[in-house]
């Protein structure tokens, strides 16, 4: 049954990719636990040094779907009232062997506006690969043979380039942020670049980000009582014919976290579809230790999927430091968004 699961993947893969397709990027439900990812104007919104990991499996319960990594690292710098960041994803897909890779630089100006408010314009420049192993896809005359090991006589295997397709991608974004609120915009893929596989004119959707929250506190520390917080929040995504928002809360009692979030846009917008806009109910948790967190979330499928997708499974690990001239020097300067 698994083997034969692998070749359907196999096929489908094989049938659209010679056809105009449009796809999305790789969205994490803990999405303030790879900030740049989400905006570069999160780089450098540490206390100085930051570096973080983070691993996701979409829908588990099919065969090599969808698995995506992502590491970063920022930097900021009080003196230059600046922040720097590395970021790189990956991501793989299907039974084919589809990956995807990419790597950006990105660069923050922290601009106080007032007493209450600063702002951060960044820009973001990088690369992106895309790259597909042919000889794992199976062809049309190796099932009809019964014999999917023999390497294929198909001529359309010749469409497909058998190196990695490079491109340059860049993006920016706008962070307004006070001790008790953030709002957020981020333009990625601003260049549109072609990532075709098969040589055509396929061009990667810019991704228009917007998002926001606020920190509401409950109680603070006390002789027999921990800081505790309530933080609504949303993130808002349209790339191409495709949009989505995540709309939840976090509720934080240090060192613990707790998130519940829905994913999907059921009465706004259907995208053409004749079924409802809705992906998924996040269930997260996290847990935060000397500057250090760890994070673990879970979907559960409300789309059509959800009979067979297993849910969605990921793990995410950060750590700040600094110096002790920063940590004095950075002492007033309250970053309210989340963590996870």
């Amino acid at each position: 049954m698994k083997r034969l699961l692998l070749i359907s993947l196999a096929i489908a893969i094989y049938t659209v990719l010679p056809e105009k397709a449009i796809g999305q990027d790789q969205q994490y439900t803990q999405f303030y636990a790879t900030p740049m990812y989400l905006n570069p104007a999160f780089a450098g919104t540490s206390i100085q040094s930051r570096a973080s990991t983070a691993y996701r499996n979409q829908w588990a319960a099919l065969p090599k779907a969808f698995v995506s990594y992502n590491f970063a690292y920022d930097h900021f710098m009080p003196d230059l009232n600046s922040g720097i960041g590395l970021v790189v994803q990956h991501d793989r897909a299907g039974a084919g062997g589809m990956s995807f890779t990419s790597a950006s630089l990105q660069y923050a100006y922290e601009i106080k506006i007032s007493r209450k408010f600063s702002i951060r314009p960044a820009l973001s420049f990088g690369f992106g690969s895309t790259y597909l192993d042919v000889d794992k896809l199976t062809f049309m005359d190796q099932l009809a043979r019964g014999e999917d090991g023999v390497s294929t006589l198909d001529p359309d295997r010749a469409r497909f380039a058998e190196k990695p397709v490079n491109y340059p991608d860049f993006g920016a974004g706008l962070l307004l942020f006070s001790d008790q609120m953030w709002f957020g915009a981020a333009l990625h893929h601003m260049n549109q670049p072609v990532h075709s596989i098969i040589g055509a004119d396929t061009r990667l959707p810019m991704k228009i980000g917007v998002h926001g929250g606020v920190r509401l506190k409950v109680s603070d520390v006390g002789a027999f009582s921990k800081r505790q917080y309530i933080v609504p929040a949303f993130n808002y995504q349209s790339q191409a014919l495709f949009d989505q928002l995540d709309i939840g809360f976090y509720y934080e009692y240090d060192p613990i976290v707790l998130g519940l979030w829905y994913r999907g846009l059921p009465v706004i917008k259907n995208n053409g579809y004749n079924s409802i806009n809705q992906d998924a109910i996040a269930i997260l948790v996290g847990y935060e230790i000397n500057n250090m967190r760890i994070g673990y979330s879970y979907d559960l499928t409300v789309s059509g999927l959800t009979p067979n997708s297993g849910g969605t499974h990921e793990i995410t690990w950060s750590i700040e430091w600094a110096s002790k001239k920063n940590k004095k020097k950075n002492k007033r300067r309250i970053m309210p968004c989340a963590k996870f």
